[in-house]
């Protein structure tokens, strides 16, 4: 059991994509497709250079969109409107999960880099969303995306989430530095462990490791 690291923890945030389902459903290869396209329009790129400028932004600025919105002032909302309308088909319901989250004490919140419109979607097809108290979007941070800081902090002072209770669950590694540095728990949701110091906890399965703390 992992008493000791979760005992005090009574804020309990959750990341979305490849966090709350498995990587291996592969949900986000359509919206990487829709992005890609996303940005052949906006730049008049071709497939192969709107993919390599995907991914730059991703390292560069946190998202796609936020490189968009940086270097072509695009329209925040009606690009996340777009690159989420995707088929939901491959998700499955988790009741098991849903129990497991709801047993959490204290608040529990979905934080996710998308849209809350999409991240509601996803959690009615896995049939979370009674687990959750609320769900934040990239647009509750005012569009700046996870890892930045003053997104977390944002996020955080709208909801009431005192770090120092706090744990966050995350597929990305470099989105658990701010909140280990704001004195949050990290657990890292994915097959392999991520490097780093910020990186506290390990979650190869989130239903598993749910299961194995005692949180008081």
């Amino acid at each position: 059991m992992m008493k000791r690291p979760f005992s005090s923890v009574r804020h309990w945030v959750f990341d979305l994509d490849n966090t709350l389902y498995s990587p291996g459903v592969r949900l986000f290869d359509q919206i990487e497709r829709r992005m890609t396209d996303f940005v052949m329009r906006v730049t008049g790129s071709d497939h192969p250079e709107a993919d390599r400028l995907r991914k730059t932004w991703w390292h560069l600025h946190g998202t796609t969109l936020a490189g968009l919105m940086a270097e072509h002032s695009i329209d925040p909302e009606q690009y996340l409107i777009d690159v989420h309308d995707i088929s939901f088909d491959a998700l499955t319901p988790d009741p098991h999960l849903a129990d497991l989250i709801a047993a959490l004490p204290g608040r529990r919140i979905v934080y996710t880099n998308g849209s809350a419109p999409y991240a509601a979607q996803v959690l009615r097809a896995r049939g979370l969303e009674a687990a959750f108290d609320a769900i934040y979007g990239v647009e509750h941070a005012g569009y700046r995306p996870k890892p930045d800081a003053a997104a977390f902090e944002t996020v955080f002072a709208l909801d009431g989430t005192d770090p120092r209770s706090a744990a966050m669950f995350e597929d990305d590694p470099r989105n658990l530095a701010a909140p280990f540095a704001m004195g949050m728990r990290t657990v890292h949701v994915a097959p392999e462990r991520g490097a780093g110091n910020h990186i506290q906890h390990h979650a190869p399965d989130l239903g598993a490791f749910l299961r194995g703390i005692d949180h008081g």
